[in-house]
Parts: structure tokens; C-alpha cells; sequence
């Protein structure tokens, strides 16, 4: 008869070769919760009580980095997923997919509802049974996830309380076609470097109702997003005008009025924008939708990068993918820069179109379909931003102070601006706080 240590043994084995066994999700595994699972099995299987007691160790510690149990880790594993079927269940219907792709998709499904099953309490059992120890190693337990979507809080739902995972291929797809998956379906804004996406973790918090002024300009970019997530044509927005209007904070903030529909937000600086046909291939077929945000724009003469956005904004014999546009901002109407003796005058020799090269130059910015101007905040647009802000930070000194001290910094510091007007706030509020402590 055999042992109950020898039976957990043959269970163990045969859990590490079912994981072994993976054709598509073996990314699961390659996250530090599954390696650290991958490595407790080894350890556990050559019976080693020191190196098993380290393993469990460091499996219940990457748990708890992440807050996620082994349970919820597989799931949202899953849901995340960036294999050759979750690419193409996004794009297309799952009967159009081939049928070995399906069959080693529900095969891999399988799998990894037997390792679900796997609950923490049996790891922490077979542990104590192998290391030989008189207590239960401590269980990272289950934590609530919180989730802002109906229907994926509906088929974790399901998933957690299904008999097999492999008959539930039809909703995983249909959420890959949904949302979309790997680092877009996890994250909300990147940035282009060095030839790679990545993402951001901490985006600017900055929301739509902590903007106030220029409310046409806003409507309109709100309008044209609104086109964007729809899967109409959307235009490439130019907004220019003076600094500290709060052009990209306007473009930052729908990122988190929109993010739950979709939308994803890609910075590109001015000396990646060369990059930038690369960028937008890699967003073809994606069913999230994008903006290219380029801050700050301005070029040289015979600069790469303004090739390169005039290629993106025409159009070449590649159409544009109808999920992105380009939302740019700059304190220049004309993009590129200008000299009077690049002017042709009757005695030039140099160029015999010399007009049309002057033309370029200043006809770039009506490349965007849209141009938002935004013009300098005279005193009451600035008086008006900064009693919005002071009633959102809960600032409560008299009015005609707070008008009297906003003007004061203005004039001491940086002008009227929306940047202005959120710098003598937060300073405000500091010194208020301090003041009561």
C-alpha cells in the first residue's frame, strides 16, 4: 500500500508535467508567481525539505508582492494572455481560426484549470509532509479583485466556478476581442523608446473636471476622441497656443475619461517621431483605440522626424489603421522653423522654386485635420481657473484674497496660465495645511 507522501509524490509529478505540457500559455509560467510554483514542484519532487521550505518561501512572498493569489494569478494569466490565439481570436471570429490552433487552446485551457485546482491549502500540506515540519506553512489567501468591467468580472466569474476551462473558449475569445490583449489590455499608457513600447505605470492623474477655460477647444477634441472610440474616422488634432494653457493636460485627461472604452494614450517625443510608421503598424488590428501624443512639437530644417510625421499625417501606399490618430501640441502655429533670408528675393540663385519650399514649411500644421488654438488666459479666465481649483483642493479663505494673492503670483511669477493658476493653488493649499498643523 502506498504512503500518503508518495501519493502526494505521483500528484505533484504529475502536476509539473502537465505545466510542462503547455503549447501556448507557457508564458504563464515564465511570470515569477509560476516560476516560483515550477520551482516549489522541482524541490518538492527530489524531496528536499531545506530547499523545499525556501521555495514555498519565496512562492507565498511573490503572492504577496503582487496581491494576487495563485488562484486570481492564473486567471487574470489568462485573461492577459499574448499567444498566437489570443492574437487572432482578437481580430477575427473563432470559427475562422484553424482548428489545431482551437484544439491546442482548449488543450491548454485544460491544463491550467488542474493547476487552478491546486489551491494554496494542498501546497501548504504537501510542504509540511515533505519538510517534515509540526505546523501548516501560512496560506496567502484569496483577495477580492477589483474590476471595472461587467464582463470580465463576469467570466472570471465563470471561470472560477466552471467544471472545465476548455468549454469555456468561446467567452475567452470573445474578451480578446473585446479588450484586447497582452500589455494593451493591461495597461492604459506607453511610451515609444529605443524601438520598444513601454508602458507607463503611473500616468498623470490629471481629469477633464479639473480643467477649466477654453471650453470650445475642449469640446471639440472631445467631439473628435468621441469619433475615434466610435470607429469612425477621427481627425490628427494640432493644438497650439501659449505655454501653460493646459493644451496637454487636455490630451492627458482623456485618457482617464476614456480608458474604460478602449482608449490608450502612446507618447512619442519628437527625436523618436522618426519611428513613428513603425509604432503604428504594431497598433493595426488591435481592437483598443489610440493617440499618439507628441508634446512640444517643433522642427528643424531637413530634420528626419519631420519626414516621418508628414508620412503618418498624408498618408503613403500603407492606409493609416483607422484606431489611431496623432493629438500634438506646441507653442507654434508654423511647426517648422523659419528665416527671413530663407525668403527668395530676385537675386537668388540657389532654388528656383523657392516659394514652394517656404510654402511647405508654413502649410505643414494644416497637414492635422484640426488645429485648437489656444490664446493667452487674460486676467478673469485666469481669476475664474484658479477659484475652480481652489474650491477642488477645499481652500476656503475670502474670495477677494484668494483673487488678490492669485494676482500677486501671477505677476511675480509666470504670467496668467493654467499652469500658473495649479502652481499658486498647490502652494496655497501647503501653506495652509502647514499652517493648521
Amino acid at each position: 500500500m502506498s504512503s500518503p507522501l508518495s501519493e502526494a509524490i505521483a500528484k505533484i509529478r504529475f502536476l509539473q508535467r502537465q505545466a510542462l505540457s503547455l503549447l501556448l500559455y507557457q508564458e504563464v509560467m515564465g511570470d515569477p508567481i509560476g516560476q516560483a510554483f515550477m520551482n516549489l514542484l522541482d524541490y518538492m519532487l527530489q524531496a528536499d525539505s531545506h530547499q523545499t521550505l525556501q521555495a514555498y518561501s519565496y512562492w507565498f512572498r511573490v503572492q504577496a508582492e503582487q496581491s494576487q493569489s495563485w488562484q486570481n494569478y492564473l486567471i487574470t494569466q489568462i485573461l492577459r494572455a499574448d499567444n498566437p490565439f489570443s492574437r487572432q481570436a482578437q481580430q477575427c471570429d473563432l470559427t475562422a481560426l484553424n482548428p489545431s490552433l482551437i484544439a491546442a487552446t482548449r488543450h491548454d485551457l485544460g491544463i491550467l484549470h488542474i493547476l487552478y485546482k491546486c489551491q494554496g491549502i494542498k501546497m501548504a500540506q504537501w510542504v509540511q509532509a515533505i519538510a517534515q515540519i509540526p505546523e501548516l506553512p501560512i496560506v496567502w489567501e484569496d483577495e477580492p479583485i477589483l474590476v471595472d468591467k461587467i464582463e470580465e468580472l463576469a467570466l472570471r466569474n465563470q471561470l472560477a466556478q466552471g467544471e472545465n476551462w476548455g468549454d469555456a473558449i468561446e467567452a475567452i475569445a470573445a474578451h480578446y476581442r473585446q479588450y484586447g490583449t497582452g500589455q494593451f489590455a493591461e495597461n492604459q499608457a506607453f511610451r515609444w523608446r529605443n524601438g520598444e513600447l513601454m508602458a507607463i505605470a503611473n500616468p498623470d492623474p490629471i481629469h477633464l473636471n479639473q480643467l477649466v477655460g477654453y471650453e470650445p477647444q475642449r469640446e471639440i477634441l472631445l467631439k473628435n476622441t468621441e469619433f475615434l472610440l466610435a470607429g469612425y474616422s477621427a481627425l490628427n488634432v494640432l493644438l497650439y497656443g501659449s505655454r501653460g494653457s493646459g493644451k496637454s493636460s487636455l490630451v492627458k485627461a482623456l485618457l482617464h475619461q476614456y480608458s474604460d472604452r478602449g482608449l490608450r494614450l502612446i507618447e512619442v517625443t519628437k527625436s523618436e517621431l522618426r519611428d513613428l510608421p513603425q509604432v503604428i503598424e504594431q497598433l493595426r488590428g488591435v481592437p483598443q483605440k489610440f493617440i499618439i501624443f507628441v508634446d512640444d512639437l517643433s522642427f528643424e530644417e531637413d530634420d528626419d522626424a519631420f519626414k516621418a510625421l508628414k508620412v503618418v499625417l498624408e498618408g503613403n501606399m500603407t492606409a493609416r489603421p483607422e484606431n489611431v490618430v496623432v493629438y500634438a501640441t506646441s507653442n507654434r502655429r508654423h511647426l517648422v522653423r523659419e528665416f527671413f533670408d530663407e525668403r527668395p528675393r530676385p537675386q537668388d540663385q540657389n532654388e528656383v522654386q523657392a516659394w514652394d519650399t517656404v510654402q511647405e514649411k508654413l502649410s505643414f500644421a494644416d497637414r492635422f485635420g484640426l488645429t485648437l488654438t489656444f490664446e493667452p488666459a487674460d486676467q478673469e479666465t485666469y481669476l475664474s481657473i484658479v477659484r475652480h481649483l481652489a474650491t477642488q483642493a477645499g481652500i476656503t479663505i475670502d474670495p477677494e484674497d484668494l483673487d488678490y494673492r492669485a494676482r500677486q503670483w501671477a505677476t511675480r511669477h509666470n504670467g496668467r496660465s493654467g499652469r500658473t493658476a495649479r502652481q499658486f493653488i498647490d502652494f496655497l493649499a501647503a501653506e495652509i495645511a502647514l499652517a493648521d498643523q
